[in-house]
């Protein structure tokens, strides 16, 4: 972790909705699924919505080796987006307490605001993440 990961950070990420980021892509062996709009998947938004902060902390992080996973969210899902509108995320690092990170987060698909909330971020080393995670998965094997 960086100096320059402090709070107040601030970033912006636009993302064109294709057709397959929408709720019958989300799980597609849930009929339930086939048969709703084809509108931005709450599941795939949250998605987005990590990919966003990524994007704005990775470069103030000893990235590969570090990385960050997801710990917590809480957002509301206010409008429906269909494909072809480009969402724009903008995200705001509130906090820094060790290895969590706290964001704040607005986003919009340029008619609409879609969702704001909150997202909670830890920073991982990749390395001995990775080997937890091999000795977890042994038995599954």
């Amino acid at each position: 972790m960086r100096e320059s990961l402090q709070p107040g950070l601030t970033s912006e990420f636009k993302f064109k909705i294709p057709e397959n980021k929408t709720v019958p892509f989300l799980y597609p062996e849930a009929a339930e699924f086939q048969v709703m709009p084809k509108v931005l998947a709450t599941g795939f938004m949250v998605g987005l919505f990590e990919w966003a902060c990524i994007k704005a902390i990775n470069p103030h992080i000893d990235w590969p080796g570090e990385q960050t996973v997801g710990v917590s969210v809480n957002f509301s899902h206010l409008a429906a987006t269909p494909p072809g509108l480009t969402v724009t995320v903008k995200v705001k690092l509130e906090k820094v307490e060790g290895k969590k990170l706290t964001f704040s987060i607005i986003a919009d698909d340029g008619v609409d605001k879609i969702s704001e909330g909150t997202h909670e971020r830890f920073i991982i080393d990749a390395a001995k993440f990775n080997a937890r995670l091999e000795v977890k998965a042994a038995p599954a094997r």
